[in-house]
């Protein structure tokens, strides 16, 4: 289980070459000489994170219908209706809930990958995913919200386990030049669910009050699908050598996903290699992670960049992309169709960013995103206020809204999620990521219960809160975060030591004057 957590995010091969051609070239590959690898792409992916990111924005659409279950459920059991604030506590909770049994799912995820193997933890996870569509599917018929409440809990365990084992999966099954673009269809199929929730929200689809439940439960379809066409592919090479010691079953693996004429040995040698070294490594604990000093700025960091990832803004922007697409003058029954294209704008940013990961570096990225969204968001404040009184402030409104999807997708989105596997070393990456996933969760779960009373209370001026979160996290990782391209995790591990080691020096050269400057003055009296 250990070694699982450890090998989830692999370091870009040095080698790679960022260029339009490249990608071509290997996308061109893929389809020539490895149809299985890219099916397991797909497959993967669409039982996979795709799960997590359409419960993110699923429930936008169906929420007034959901509202009027809670309702009539408790006017039919204690004959009265709800109170306004009481009805937003219980929205809230059926919104939030999803993130516990999100943390259930992702801290159980890797026992279960080690026990089971990766690809049967898939497909056992795509039956929670079923029951949480007959949940769904039923909640309406037998009168009773809480049975929404447990779907969520249990589609909530279903994308906690698909985020931790679709991306070993699939990183596990492609070769190392190819594992920089394979880790970003993971960060894909995330955005991916987002737009699927958004468009099959819409009147025309599901988003209506005799179709909403069939919305909810869509994710058993999904999971059906999975769970129909992931036995054709083969399990992850990786674990069948190091867990099973299953040399053969290894190379028909990788011959089958990388096509018969490559020869895999040299793959599996170098499997044996770092599985021999790391034998002698110590797996250090949760608590080693935060009382060690010498990777007291890699938790830091961890600890900025998951926490923004969730309070950078982007669930605030989503909804008031509404009201600033209405007062646009776009009418109201069109406006979820505006809004597929803020969704359109975060996959397409996001597949494209395998070429800037590549070439640009992962710093930057994540600096260049911050800033940007905290400049789209300090303007888009403005603009708010100001479309009251100037006519054509709206479309200002529109096109910042657009520019911060972009710099989320292009920067924090796409860099965050790898980055504990990339700036610890071998024996810290379990607890790294333990303590980035837990904050993911969390962080998801306090913007569901707490944004709706920060919108009541701030109204548009909270973007002001999010503007700070994400300045701050600009600026911490100018400073203190080294770069992570083309550079192996005691690189990165060395360029964090000598960043800081300088900066106490500094400050300790500082503080020695200033303590000669006050000895010299008491002298001087004296």
């Amino acid at each position: 289980m250990k070694r699982i957590k450890s090998q989830l995010y692999p370091v870009i091969s040095p080698k790679a070459q960022p260029s339009v051609s490249f990608l071509n070239q290997v996308t061109t590959q893929l389809q020539l000489r490895s149809p299985v690898l890219l099916s397991a792409i797909l497959i993967s992916g669409i039982g996979g994170t795709f799960q997590y990111g359409f419960h993110i924005s699923v429930l936008n659409s169906p929420s007034v219908f959901i509202k009027n279950l809670v309702n009539s459920t408790c006017l039919q059991r204690y004959g009265r209706s709800l109170e306004p604030w009481e009805l937003s506590i219980i929205w809230s909770f059926i919104v939030s809930i999803y993130c516990v049994g999100g943390l259930i799912g992702t801290l159980s995820a890797g026992r279960l990958a080690a026990v089971y193997g990766r690809k049967k933890t898939l497909l056992l996870n795509n039956v929670v995913a079923i029951c949480g569509a007959v949940l769904m599917l039923l909640s309406e018929t037998a009168l009773s919200f809480e049975m929404i409440i447990v779907g969520r809990i249990v589609y909530g365990i279903n994308a906690g386990v698909s985020l931790i084992v679709h991306t070993l999966y699939i990183l596990e099954c492609a070769p190392k030049r190819l594992r920089g673009m394979v880790g970003v269809s993971v960060a894909s199929f995330v955005s991916l669910g987002k737009f699927s929730g958004q468009l099959l929200g819409i009147s025309e689809l599901l988003g209506t009050e005799e179709r909403w439940i069939w919305l909810l439960a869509f994710s058993g379809v999904t999971g059906l699908l999975q769970l129909l066409t992931l036995p054709f592919l083969p399990e992850s090479p990786r674990y069948l050598l190091l867990e099973r010691a299953d040399r053969h079953g290894c190379e028909t693996a990788l011959r089958r996903l990388w096509g018969a004429k490559k020869d895999p040995k040299q793959e599996m040698e170098d499997m044996l290699a770092e599985h021999t070294a790391l034998k002698g490594v110590k797996i250090h604990k949760l608590m080693d992670l935060f009382l060690d000093v010498n990777v007291r700025w890699q938790l830091l960091t961890v600890i900025v960049t998951f926490v923004t990832l969730q309070l950078c803004g982007i669930n605030a922007v989503y909804l008031y992309s509404f009201d600033v697409f209405q007062a646009a003058g776009i009418p109201k029954e069109n406006l979820r169709y505006a809004a597929l294209g803020t969704g359109l704008c975060e996959i397409t940013t996001s597949i494209a960013c395998v070429l800037m990961i590549e070439s640009t570096g992962k710093k930057v990225l994540l600096f260049r995103g911050y800033l940007g969204m905290a400049a789209a968001l300090a303007l888009l404040t403005v603009t708010l206020y100001l479309q009251e009184f100037v006519s054509w402030m709206p479309y200002c409104s529109m096109v910042l809204i657009c520019i911060f999807i972009l710099f989320f997708s292009a920067g924090p989105a796409a860099v965050t999620a790898p980055l504990p596997g990339e700036i610890f070393t071998q024996s810290y990456k379990p607890a790294a990521f333990t303590v980035a996933c837990t904050l993911n969760w969390v962080g998801l779960f306090l913007v569901g219960m707490l944004f709706p009373l920060i919108v009541k209370h701030l109204d548009y001026f909270c973007f002001l809160i999010f503007f700070a979160f994400c300045f701050f996290s600009g600026v911490f990782v100018w400073f203190n975060v080294p770069e992570t391209k083309n550079k192996t995790v005691l690189e990165i591990t060395e360029d964090f030591n000598k960043m800081h080691q300088k900066r106490s020096v500094l400050e300790s050269k500082l503080s020695s004057v200033h303590t000669n400057d006050i000895q010299d003055t008491a002298s001087t009296k004296l």
